[in-house]
């Protein structure tokens, strides 16, 4: 059984790896035909934005896959 905090620090660990992976990924995506001139910026900070959205999504259902087949020693 983990506790709190060794739960805590594996969520907080794993965030930041998909985080991590995600934005290797979508570096090799070439957006630059998508982007105005001049809103640049605007468009880093959305690539950002998704970075973090996916690699949480993706984090979240890694956590959530984890804790299901642990759970699972309770079924019998």
């Amino acid at each position: 059984m983990l506790s709190i905090g060794q739960i805590a620090m594996m969520s907080i660990i794993s965030h930041i790896i998909f985080i991590y992976i995600t934005w290797r990924l979508i570096q090799t995506i070439n957006f630059v035909p998508l982007i105005r001139k001049g809103r640049g910026m605007e468009a880093r900070i959305l690539i950002l934005f998704l970075t973090i959205v996916i690699g949480t999504g993706v984090s979240r259902f890694f956590l959530e896959f984890l804790q299901w087949s642990l759970d699972l020693s309770y079924l019998l």
